[in-house]
């Protein structure tokens, strides 16, 4: 699928979003990137953008939406939060995105051996920052199935915690934005986990309900 986002004049459905998202991240592993000619995007958007997806993903400086998904300026919204915790803040941008802008697609993105999830399994305090992996808490006790090592170093424990943490932002989502979540209902809006492999730079797109 090849859609032209800066000239497209109607709104671009969740399945088509998706599409361009996983084809950019196949470009980007594959090292097949475009050239793009970034002042010319600064210039064709400079009286409006046209975004088609939403991308909330960690502050980690390895998982830069725009890059992995091999997109430019004006492409995509790109909210970025340590952990991809939800907050009124991040809900406001998204709620933005959906119902202003007319985006039909979120991609709730975490990603592999994540610092802040690691700062939650070691119950790390520091300023702010204590009250934000806090949120990340649930996400460890829901997860069962490492019996040993339920700290910070054991990657898997960490990988695992991460993936249910996505679980809950997407659930905070839903039952905190009445508009998000009027949209999802009447209007197409679709709203998907995904995992970014740090190692590989492979996104993963799942279905919620495996979760």
């Amino acid at each position: 699928m090849h859609i032209s986002v800066l000239n497209q004049n109607t709104i671009i459905n969740a399945a088509q979003a998706l599409s361009l998202l996983q084809e950019g991240n196949y470009r980007f592993t594959h090292n097949l990137s475009m050239n793009r000619d970034m002042l010319q995007k600064v210039l064709a958007t400079k009286d409006q953008q046209q975004p088609f997806a939403a991308v909330l993903s960690c502050m980690d400086s390895r998982v830069p939406a725009e890059i992995i998904f091999d997109l430019g300026i004006g492409d995509i919204f790109s909210i970025r939060i340590a952990g991809n915790i939800i907050s009124e803040n991040v809900l406001g941008s998204l709620e933005y995105a959906a119902a202003v802008a007319g985006v039909r697609l979120i991609v709730v993105m975490g990603h592999t051996c994540c610092g802040a999830v690691r700062g939650a399994c070691d119950k790390v305090q520091m300023g702010h920052l204590t009250s934000l992996i806090r949120k990340i808490d649930r996400a460890i006790v829901a997860e069962q199935s490492v019996p040993d090592n339920r700290t910070g170093s054991n990657d898997a424990f960490v990988n695992k915690v991460s993936a249910i943490n996505l679980h809950h932002s997407i659930s905070d989502m839903v039952m905190q934005s009445d508009i998000l979540r009027g949209f999802q209902e009447s209007a197409g809006l679709c709203i998907v986990p995904a995992m970014y492999d740090v190692a590989t730079g492979i996104v993963d797109f799942f279905d919620d309900r495996e979760m």
